[in-house]
């Protein structure tokens, strides 16, 4: 950031007058906050980090105050970040404003493999913390476990299911998967049955796995009353402000994963309204109000990515029909390295790879999962919205809307605008985030990649030469159009 950079965000603050999700504000008048650790922690276990900024007293409406001292503040500040695990490495500016002078510090986000990045004096538990809008909120010892879940490679999708046995694995179920898998891969299909059904995590030798009920089991949900899905409709906009007519529909689905994929689509179905179109010959034809094809991979990625941990067992997937929009929404955050940004455009990793693996045997071919390109592309062809992606603190929020809404474009879009088209200029050839950076005169590339390169790379308009590894060292960008 330059100091051009930290005199424009003071002012956006005062004008706006709130923190936000990558912006936390102190007043550093006599000294640095005895709590600086949490916001060091949030910020370095969420997406593109965060800046702090020191010297602006918030409950005096974003006055700036200045700091005591310049020098001493960014040596308290390096100090409290050497208490960090691991150790935070903030990136400092020093700007002087209406006299006053103020000190930013951004903090960069903490390799996945690290994470949670903590408090070491408090422990891994107690000292973790993650963002929620403008505050620092201590991370639940299942987000917690997330981020171990993956860094040691746990796959719950293999758990053993207490009090199951083989007898409550389908018979028929599992003579249509072994005809299937004699099709897709007759190497394997020539294996003894208990020998291949280990291999494919249905059972762990002895019985069932969680992957093995909830793909060929009798009845799961006789184990795991939780693991279905339970879907609403609400005459309404939101849960708690119903329409004049008051109604709520609750469906509750019980079964395996393919099953339950299809009673949900036909819920969906069933509820969603259907609009009258006529074509150039006079013809009237129905047009659901969703494509069918973006409702049936947004339920197929909930069942397929969602958490089956001890922690989240007892908590369905949901999907609410609302009137301008449908919700589907699964226990378990985004995995791994992928971010919202990367869905669909990188490989992600998968939280449950055997379910996923064994879908693709038993889902017919036409019918085979894409996710979130083949999602997009459907609105898009329906000319409705983009979908809505959220990862909120242990859960995944898919959003489609059924119309759309224009919004006026902000000054700080415009501007924002402006410097895309600056990028894509100078990106007609490969360039790496430190050329990019030093073209438009920022100090720091990893602020440059967040703000500028992610929304390009997201939006189509740039390309990564090494898309599977987006934090490669020999990243470059380039622009896609001319």
């Amino acid at each position: 950031m330059t100091e051009k950079d930290l005199i424009e965000l003071i002012e956006a603050l005062k004008r706006q007058k709130c923190e936000k999700q990558h912006i936390e504000v102190k007043k550093a008048l006599g000294g640095t906050s005895k709590k600086l650790y949490d916001t060091l922690s949030s910020f370095s276990n969420q997406n593109d980090g965060g800046t702090i900024l020191f010297g602006i007293d918030e409950k005096a409406g974003y006055a700036v105050t200045g700091v005591y001292d310049a020098q001493d503040l960014q040596v308290q500040v390096k100090n409290a970040a050497e208490q960090m695990e691991p150790v935070v490495r903030p990136f400092f500016t020093v700007a002087e404003y209406q006299g006053k002078v103020v000190v930013s510090a951004e903090i960069p986000e903490c390799e996945p493999e690290n994470k949670p990045c903590f408090y070491r004096p408090a422990g891994r538990i107690r000292g973790s913390y993650v963002r929620v809008g403008d505050a620092d909120m201590p991370m639940t010892e299942y987000e917690v476990y997330n981020y171990e879940a993956y860094k040691k490679n746990i796959h719950d999708e293999l758990r053993k299911a207490d009090r199951a046995d083989m007898n409550d694995l389908g018979r028929d179920k599992l003579s249509l998967y072994f005809a299937k898998l004699r099709t897709e891969k007759p190497q394997l299909a020539n294996q003894e049955e208990q020998k291949i059904l280990r291999f494919r995590g249905l059972t762990d030798g002895d019985g069932p796995t969680i992957a093995g009920l909830m793909l060929v089991g009798e009845y799961p949900q006789a184990f795991f009353p939780q693991l279905g899905i339970t879907a609403m409709v609400v005459d309404g906009y939101e849960i708690g402000k119903l329409g004049a007519s008051g109604e709520r529909f609750n469906k509750r689905f019980d079964d395996t994963i393919p099953e339950l994929l299809e009673a949900a689509i036909g819920f969906v179905r069933r509820n969603m309204r259907n609009a009258v179109v006529i074509d150039d010959n006079g013809h009237r034809a129905d047009r659901p109000e969703y494509p069918l094809v973006a409702v049936r991979e947004l339920i197929l990625n909930a069942l397929i990515h969602r958490d089956y941990s001890v922690h989240s067992e007892n908590s369905p997937v949901r999907v609410i029909l609302y009137r301008d929009r449908l919700v589907v929404e699964n226990p378990g955050g985004l995995y791994g390295r992928l971010t919202i940004s990367d869905l669909g455009k990188v490989p992600g990793d998968t939280r449950n790879p055997f379910i996923a693996s064994n879908l693709e045997i038993m889902i017919d071919t036409e019918n085979r999962f894409s996710g979130i390109p083949t999602i997009r592309e459907a609105m898009k062809k329906a000319g409705l919205p983009e979908p809505l992606l959220e990862n909120i603190r242990g859960s995944f929020r898919a959003t489609l809307f059924s119309r759309k809404e224009e919004t006026p474009v902000s000054p700080e879009k415009k501007k924002d605008a402006a410097v895309d088209e600056r990028i894509l200029a100078f990106c007609k050839e490969p360039r790496s985030k430190e050329a990019i950076s030093e073209m438009l005169q920022i100090q720091t590339p990893y602020y440059v990649v967040g703000k500028y390169l992610k929304p390009l790379v997201s939006s189509g308009e740039l390309a990564m030469t090494v898309p599977d590894k987006p934090k490669s060292k020999f990243q470059k960008y380039y622009a896609v159009r001319a």
